[in-house]
């Protein structure tokens, strides 16, 4: 069971019994893993890509990085792992897909970044989709 106890009780006072709120975690698990494999898959790309991470040493509201590679795991409703960008990296502790093209495919994305960054950031292949 993926959910808290708290979250388990709210689930069953609202009407769902074991066996739902079972299913309700076992999806809640398949789709953080298909967001893990589509957020990998939108950074296995060829460079450059660009973010909305604020930087120390930049004036520009916007990113430019030339490589860019996640390695990511899932276990229930986490998604963890770590991102590395132009030689340096950061742990990844969520992400998730904040536009597709009509294809379906991820067009900007967001990774909660870990110590060192600790903030929402926001990536694209295109710096006008930011």
């Amino acid at each position: 069971m993926h959910f808290d106890p708290r979250v388990q009780r709210a689930l069953r006072e609202a009407g769902l019994d074991a066996d739902a709120v079972a299913d309700a975690s076992d999806r809640v698990a398949e789709l953080v893993a298909r967001d893990a494999d589509r957020l990998r898959a939108f950074f296995d790309a060829d460079a450059p890509y660009y973010s909305d991470m604020e930087m120390a040493h930049s004036a520009s509201e916007t990113q430019e990085h030339a490589t860019a590679d996640v390695d990511l795991f899932t276990h229930g409703s986490d998604l963890r792992g770590y991102l590395s960008l132009d030689g340096w990296g950061v742990p990844v502790e969520g992400g998730r897909i904040l536009r597709e093209d009509d294809g379906g495919d991820p067009v900007v994305v967001e990774l909660s970044l870990g110590d060192t960054v600790n903030d929402r950031v926001r990536f694209a292949h295109e710096r006008e989709d930011l």
